[in-house]
């Protein structure tokens, strides 16, 4: 349950990083939505990673993958609703960070 809230938090990292870069490209009413949706999945996410803590995952691991899904889940939104540009070394990257989450959650206890 603990690995299913940390995956939940890192999914609401992406969707705060996302509204971050939509925030800078709207104003008026849209930028005040932009905002709202900041402000909800930032703390939607935060919680997230402090119910997985709670509930006893190692602050250590479960930052580490907390932040590790939330970045990974950040460059495929990029990549696939930003059209950001792709390379082969974002892939190998982006690859090898996914290996490191899942060592961190094959070494880890709870």
């Amino acid at each position: 349950m603990n690995w299913i809230l940390l995956l939940i938090g890192g999914l609401f990292e992406a969707v705060f990083a996302l509204s971050l870069s939509k925030i800078s490209e709207s104003n008026g009413k849209e930028m005040l939505l932009w905002i709202l949706s900041f402000v909800i999945s930032v703390s939607l996410s935060m919680f997230m990673l402090y119910k997985a803590i709670d509930n006893g995952i190692n602050v250590s691991v479960g930052y580490a993958v907390w932040s590790g899904l939330g970045a990974t889940f950040t460059v495929l939104a990029g990549i696939f609703i930003l059209k950001e540009p792709v390379s082969a070394l974002k892939i190998f990257f982006l690859c090898t960070l996914i290996l490191s989450i899942v060592g961190l959650n094959l070494i880890t206890n709870k």
